[in-house]
């Protein structure tokens, strides 16, 4: 197994994929999705960072979050994230964690870590923003980007970044990008 290490560059722009505990949907109610938004909001408050792009599907999470200039301490972040919802959440199941979890103080709602990529210029920022937007029609769930309101992708369209039908045939930009 290779020793994987995190890349941190003072304030940078990373792409996150953040995955439910065994992909249990845990998004599909929207009282979940306003308390993982509050979650978010809560960290940025003592925490500063910029979200530039995001999209909550069911199971699972990716957004793309810019750091302070003098910052690049995402982990931290996503760690306050986490734990707040998780405390929160109303469905966790204490009598189903396994001992492992219990001795990490882990709630069994989110996996244990996270994918990151460190955005490395303008295309790629633009690669990964379209496969944010386009990842509920990838996964069935909407027919359009346009139709699925847990993401950011009115607020591009509103910016003329998108046209409001983009999305609904795979672009090329993101074909091969199959970072779920």
């Amino acid at each position: 197994m290779p020793n994987y290490q995190r890349y941190y560059l003072q304030g940078g722009t990373y792409f996150f994929t953040v995955v439910s505990h065994k992909r249990q949907p845990i998004f599909v109610k929207e009282p979940a999705i306003r308390l993982f938004k509050n979650c978010l909001k809560d960290t940025i408050t003592i925490h500063p960072f910029r979200i530039d792009a995001i999209v909550i599907l069911p199971d699972h999470i990716h957004t793309i979050w810019t750091l302070p200039e003098n910052d690049s301490d995402f982990s931290t972040r996503w760690k306050l994230v986490k734990a707040a919802f998780s405390k929160q959440h109303q469905n966790i199941l204490t009598g189903n964690l396994t001992d492992s979890l219990v001795r990490k103080g882990e709630s069994g709602v989110w996996q244990r870590r996270f994918w990151e990529h460190l955005i490395r210029d303008q295309d790629d920022f633009n690669r990964h923003c379209d496969y944010i937007h386009y990842n509920p029609v990838k996964h069935g769930l909407a027919k359009s980007p346009s139709e699925w309101k847990y993401s950011s992708f009115e607020k591009f369209v509103k910016l003329g970044i998108y046209e409001p039908g983009w999305g609904t045939f795979v672009d090329k930009t993101i074909i091969d990008m199959d970072i779920d």
